[in-house]
């Protein structure tokens, strides 16, 4: 595919959306775990490059058992309950001028299943180093209150994020 091709692709709406499981991750507290991520088309000084943990999904892999593996991948961290799954499937879209940059180039956003999980080991487990093979997915990591984390996040997925806290910030309890 060139250049020109592609890009009347991106235009017509063509990409998919990218299947993704997400975690709100709770500690002990009902604080939430939050990875700043240095995205390559954000600066240093972003303030909204922090998320939970998410990626994508893989064929035939069902949304909890992705959910469970990213957790890995990217925390290092296995000891949690899973406590809940939310109703729906969440959507974003990247804004245009991300189309065709962000997720590799290849999806116009994300279709996303979230679960909230309570972390039940310790912080030494924390691991977000590069893993198996594959980059590190964030550079530093901290708790955050529940009602924080969408001011965290960049604007294009805030009303996601204000939908998983509206869904699972029953479980934030200490």
């Amino acid at each position: 595919m060139n250049i020109i091709q592609k890009k009347v692709e991106v235009e017509a709406g063509a990409l998919p959306l990218r299947s993704c499981a997400g975690i709100m991750l709770l500690n002990r507290d009902g604080l939430v775990w939050v990875g700043r991520r240095k995205p390559k088309w954000a600066s240093d000084h972003a303030p909204h490059i922090w998320q939970m943990p998410q990626g994508g999904i893989e064929p035939f892999e069902p949304p909890c058992i992705a959910a469970l593996r990213e957790l890995r991948e990217e925390t290092g961290v296995t000891n949690v309950e899973v406590l809940a799954e939310h109703a729906s499937w969440l959507t974003y879209t990247l804004p245009e001028e991300l189309v065709g940059i962000a997720l590799k180039g290849r999806y116009r956003g994300q279709r996303q299943k979230w679960f909230a999980m309570r972390f039940l080991g310790n912080e030494s487990e924390i691991d977000i180093g590069a893993k198996e093979g594959q980059k590190a997915e964030f550079e530093s990591w901290r708790w955050a209150p529940m009602e924080l984390v969408p001011k965290l996040i960049v604007p294009f997925k805030r009303e996601v994020y204000e939908d998983v806290i509206g869904a699972f910030g029953h479980l934030a309890v200490a």
